[in-house]
Order: C-alpha cells, then sequence, then structure tokens
C-alpha cells in the first residue's frame, strides 16, 4: 500500500513506556506499518517516554496503583508528550488505558488481539489448586486479588508491582511463592518458559481489554489517521466496544475489581462480565449475547444491571 503524503518525509515518532513488553508493542506497531506501507525502519522513531508508573523507587516499594491514582499512572506523560506534538503516536496496553480520552486525542487502531487468559506463574508449584493452605501470593492487581479470596481465601495476598522481569526476581527472592502475569505480555516476550499453567476464563475472567493493543493519535493528524486505519483490526474494535462500555459503565479506575471478556461468533457477540467486593466476599456475574453492531449497548447495559444489583458500596474496602 502506498501513501501518498507529502508529509511522510518527516519519521512517525511512535511514544511507548520503557519496559521490554511495551518496546515489543511499538515494535510490533512499526512492523506492521512497515509492511502495511512499504516502508524502511527509518521510516519511524521510537520514543521511550518515562511514566509516574514506572518510577522504580515506586515499584520496589510495591505501594499500590489505588493509592497512586489508578491507570492514568502509565498514560499521562505520553498523552502529554503527543499533544505537545513532541510524539505522532502512542502504542499502550489497552488494560491500562482510563476510558476518557483527554480531548484532542483519539483511539481507534487496535491491532490483533493475544491470548486473554491470565498465566499462573510459580518457582515452587505447578498450579493454584496446588498452592499450600496459606501461601503468599503477589499481585499488583485488585481483581486479582478479588478473584484469589473469592476462590482461595486461605492464600495471603501481598502486593507485587513490577515488569515481568522484576517480577520473576521478586519470586525468586522469596517474596511470594506464586503470582499472576497476563499470557498476551508473555507470548509477546517470547518468555511462555515462565508459565506453569495458563487459567481458564471460566476460572479467572480476565481483565477489561487484556491482551489487546490500542493505538492512540491526535484527532487532527491525517497522515496518522490514514496509516493507522491500515493496521487496524475490526474484529478487535468490536469486542473492546463492548468490554469499554461495561467497563466505563461500572468505574474504568484501577480502584475497583472488574472482569469482563466478549468474545464474537460469526456475527454474534457474546459479553461475560464480573464484579466483585474487594475482599472477594462476594461475586456478581452476568453472560448475554447480542448482535455484534448492539457489543457497545449490552456493555453498557450489562453495567447498569450489575451496579443496580450491587448496591452502594459494593466496591468499598472495609
Amino acid at each position: 500500500m502506498t501513501l501518498d503524503l507529502p508529509s511522510l518525509t518527516a519519521p512517525l515518532r511512535i511514544g511507548t513506556r520503557g519496559s521490554p513488553l511495551a518496546l515489543a508493542q511499538a515494535h510490533e506497531t512499526r512492523d506492521r506499518l512497515m509492511a502495511a506501507f512499504d516502508l524502511p525502519e527509518g521510516a519511524f522513531e521510537i520514543v521511550v517516554i518515562k511514566t509516574t508508573g514506572d518510577d522504580r523507587s515506586l515499584i520496589e516499594r510495591d505501594i499500590a496503583l489505588k493509592e497512586l491514582g489508578g491507570k492514568g499512572l502509565f498514560t499521562k506523560e505520553i498523552e502529554e508528550d503527543m499533544l505537545s506534538g513532541k510524539i505522532d503516536i502512542a502504542v499502550h496496553s489497552m488494560k491500562d488505558m482510563p476510558v476518557d480520552q483527554p480531548e484532542g486525542l483519539v483511539l481507534d487502531c487496535y491491532l490483533p488481539r493475544e491470548d486473554v487468559r491470565d498465566a499462573f506463574v510459580s518457582l515452587n508449584h505447578e498450579s493454584l489448586a496446588a498452592l499450600p493452605e496459606g501461601a503468599i501470593v503477589g499481585t499488583s492487581s485488585l481483581r486479582r486479588r478479588a478473584q484469589l479470596a473469592a476462590r482461595r481465601p486461605d492464600l495471603k495476598v501481598v502486593e507485587f508491582r513490577g515488569n515481568v522481569q522484576t517480577r520473576m526476581r521478586k519470586l525468586g527472592d522469596g517474596v511470594a511463592e506464586a503470582t499472576f502475569l497476563a499470557m498476551a505480555g508473555l507470548r509477546r516476550l517470547g518468555m511462555e518458559e515462565v508459565v506453569k499453567c495458563a487459567l481458564a476464563t471460566t476460572d479467572m475472567l480476565p481483565a477489561v481489554a487484556q491482551g489487546a493493543i490500542g493505538i492512540e493519535r491526535r484527532a487532527d493528524d491525517s497522515r496518522a489517521a490514514a496509516m493507522l486505519e491500515a493496521i487496524h483490526h475490526g474484529p478487535t474494535g468490536q469486542r473492546l466496544a463492548a468490554e469499554r462500555a461495561f467497563l466505563e459503565g461500572l468505574d474504568g479506575s484501577c480502584q475497583t475489581p472488574i472482569a469482563g471478556l466478549a468474545e464474537l461468533d460469526g456475527g454474534t457477540l457474546r459479553l461475560r462480565g464480573e464484579i466483585l467486593r474487594p475482599d472477594g466476599s462476594e461475586v456478581l456475574t452476568d453472560d448475554r449475547s447480542v448482535p455484534v453492531e448492539d457489543g457497545a449497548a449490552l456493555g453498557a447495559e450489562m453495567a447498569r444491571d450489575l451496579r443496580q444489583r450491587a448496591g452502594p458500596g459494593f466496591f468499598d474496602w472495609h
């Protein structure tokens, strides 16, 4: 495909966080654009941006995301640099993305979704069921924490932050006996060998948009819009429209335990949703199917219904 835009003489600057996974996702985006438009690597520049969520001291101290401000920790600085013109597009893990877009930015390009499941990772145990009573499990996810509390209330859960390499080191240091990571990230990093087992979505429903990469741009950037349209994966977009509408109707931050997964079967979209009390003492679920074009409306409706069933104070910490 050719792109007849004079401004293509300037490299397209791709903004990303600096973790190995974030860089792998930025390289995948660049490679897809190179292939789509038959462009050399030099037509692109990958720009690493440090976000508040990447602060090493906060990671090492395992300070919970909910205490630091939630999902915006991984996007604020990147979006500021895009609005100021320092970068042209930004590559994000969609499960880190708030549902509200800053004015002037658009998020309408998604790459084909990877494995959505959670991976059980341990140096000494083969599965969640094999963990001994009272074992320490590390996770920074309120969703996983609540799901664990509902399924294995005997386990002790500790805060556990950092990229894949940092978390593996913490396991080796004995901070915890097991943790959970997204299968998608491990596959993109070529680190599937650390997975003891992948959890079925019926056992642990994943985070909304888990496994999906989204690419953000300025609303008035015609060059970026034309280029990203060529690599957008429509089915992933349809699934995320339903899941993110569900998330938006509930909360949309890192401060509540919410899970959701949309799947396509021909022209039908199935959405499963789950909300949990933070201590895992109550789990509310829903599961419905609609024509794919009604996915976003279903997400919003399911969120309203679960909110009504939950009542006030459902997400409060006790």
